[in-house]
C-alpha cells in the first residue's frame, strides 16, 4: 500500500494522538485504584455498617461503577490498539457507546445533586419538579446531539480509515464539543440553587457563631463539587472540539475518574461528619444536630446514624 507525503504527515500526527489515550487511561485507572485502597478503610467503617439509605446506595454505585468504567476504558482502548481488532463499523459504534457510558456516570451524579438540593430546600416539591424537568430536558438534548454527531462521524474519520493507526482514529470535531453543553447548563442551574441557599444561611450562621449543621456542610461540599465539575466539563468541551493544539485527545478516562472520585469523597465526607456528630452527642448528652430543621423526618436519608459500638 502506497501513501502520499500528505498522508504520511497526517499519519504521524494521528499516530501521536492515538498514543496519548493509551498512556493516560492507565494513569486514570491507577488514580481510581489508588483512591479506592486509600479510602477502603473508611468505606468499611462508615458505609458498610450503614443501614440501607439513599446515601449508601449512591456511594456504592458511584464507587464501583467508576472502577468498572475505567477498567472498560483500559480494555477497550488497549484491545483496539491490537492490529486487526478494529474496523470502520466497530469504531463508529464504539464512539457513542463510550459517551453514553460516561453520561450514565454524570447523570447518576446529577441525580445525587438533585436530592441534595431538594434536601437543602426543605423538601420543596416545586424545586424537585423544576430540577427534574430540567434534568430530563438535558438528557434529551444530549441524546439528540449524540445522534446527530454519530451520523456525521463516518465522514469525519473517512480520511484516516486506511491508515494503520493503533486503535480508532482520535479525531474530534463537528458538534462533538456541544454534547456536554446540556449537562453544563443543568449543572449551572443546580449551582444557582446552592449559591442562593448559601447566601441565605451560611453568612448568617458565621455571623452568629453557630455550629455548622450537616445542611451547611452539604452546601459547602456542593459548591466545591460544582467548581470541580465545571472545570471538567469545560476541559471536555475544548478537548472534544478537536482543538489538538490546545488540548490533545486524552480519552474520557480522566473525566470518568475525576467525577467518580469527587462524588464518592463528597458523600463520604457527609457520612463521616454525621457519624462523628452522633458519637459526640452521645458522649456529651447534647441533642444531635441535624435531627430537626434541615434534616428532619421528611428529608431523604442521605446519612444514617452511626451504629453504637
Amino acid at each position: 500500500m502506497v501513501f502520499s507525503l500528505e498522508e504520511i504527515e497526517r499519519f504521524t500526527q494521528l499516530y501521536s494522538g492515538n498514543i496519548i489515550p493509551l498512556r493516560v487511561v492507565l494513569c486514570s485507572l491507577t488514580w481510581v485504584l489508588y483512591d479506592y485502597f486509600e479510602t477502603l478503610e473508611d468505606e468499611v467503617r462508615y458505609i458498610w455498617s450503614q443501614k440501607r439509605c439513599v446515601g449508601k446506595i449512591s456511594y456504592l454505585f458511584m464507587r464501583y461503577y467508576t472502577i468498572l468504567l475505567l477498567v472498560f476504558d483500559v480494555v477497550q482502548i488497549h484491545s483496539f490498539a491490537i492490529p486487526g481488532i478494529t474496523s470502520d463499523a466497530v469504531c463508529l459504534a464504539m464512539d457513542p457507546t463510550i459517551r453514553i457510558l460516561g453520561a450514565i456516570s454524570l447523570w447518576s451524579i446529577e441525580v445525587i445533586m438533585q436530592l441534595r438540593v431538594y434536601a437543602l430546600f426543605d423538601c420543596s416539591k416545586k424545586v424537585a419538579v423544576f430540577n427534574g424537568v430540567m434534568f430530563i430536558a438535558s438528557i434529551i438534548a444530549f441524546l439528540a446531539l449524540l445522534i446527530y454527531n454519530a451520523q456525521g462521524r463516518a465522514a469525519l474519520i473517512a480520511s484516516a480509515v486506511r491508515l494503520p493507526l493503533p486503535g480508532c482514529p482520535a479525531i474530534n470535531g463537528g458538534i462533538g464539543w456541544a454534547l456536554w453543553l446540556p449537562a453544563s447548563i443543568y449543572e449551572t442551574i443546580l449551582f444557582g440553587f446552592v449559591v442562593y441557599k448559601s447566601s441565605r444561611s451560611l453568612t448568617l450562621k458565621v455571623r452568629l457563631g453557630e455550629r455548622w449543621s450537616l445542611g451547611a456542610i452539604m452546601v459547602g461540599d456542593n459548591m466545591l463539587y460544582f467548581l470541580g465539575i465545571t472545570v471538567l466539563l469545560a476541559f471536555n468541551n475544548v478537548m472534544a472540539a478537536g482543538a489538538a493544539k490546545i488540548i490533545p485527545w486524552f480519552s474520557y478516562g480522566p473525566f470518568h475518574a475525576a467525577m467518580g472520585i469527587m462524588t464518592t469523597r463528597m458523600l463520604m465526607h457527609v457520612r463521616k461528619l454525621a457519624a462523628q456528630t452522633d458519637a459526640f452527642a452521645e458522649l456529651s448528652g447534647d441533642e444531635v444536630p441535624g435531627e430537626h430543621g434541615e434534616f428532619d423526618g421528611t428529608l431523604p436519608r442521605f446519612v444514617d446514624p452511626a451504629p453504637s459500638v
